[in-house]
């Protein structure tokens, strides 16, 4: 018979609200983007309350500690229940995504097709 107090940990990182589906929570686990209890684990291993979970999801990294287990996926309120975050490491992860949201854009700023006024001065700087 199954445990209550434990649950799977692609599970949980769906009803936490980490990931989507199970599929990408399985996929960011076989990349070794999340930690249990600081060493890489598979995602069929069982979590519970106390242990503590390291996220990464793109430049951003998530410190939790696993308060409650859940299987299926609720309310964002509900998620946010199952966890408690270390309050460092979410300073550290606003700082950057306040860095980010203030730093230029990379865009490309072509608009397409040279019009006939760029290619006449394309020809006359290769000589033509």
């Amino acid at each position: 018979m199954a445990d209550a107090s434990r649950v799977r940990l692609d599970r949980w990182l769906v009803a936490a609200r980490f990931f989507k589906t199970r599929a990408l929570a399985a996929r960011a686990v076989a990349a070794g983007r999340v930690e249990v209890n600081g060493e890489r684990a598979r995602r069929a291993k069982l979590v519970g309350a106390g242990d503590r979970l390291r996220i990464r999801r793109g430049p951003f990294e998530y410190r939790v500690t696993i308060r409650a287990v859940a299987e299926r996926r609720g309310s964002p309120a509900a998620a946010a229940r199952l966890y408690a975050e270390d309050p460092e490491a979410r300073r550290v992860r606003e700082r950057l995504a306040e860095q980010l949201r203030l730093a230029p854009a990379l865009r490309y700023e072509g608009k397409g097709r040279p019009t006939k006024r760029d290619r006449r001065a394309i020809e006359r700087l290769r000589g033509e």
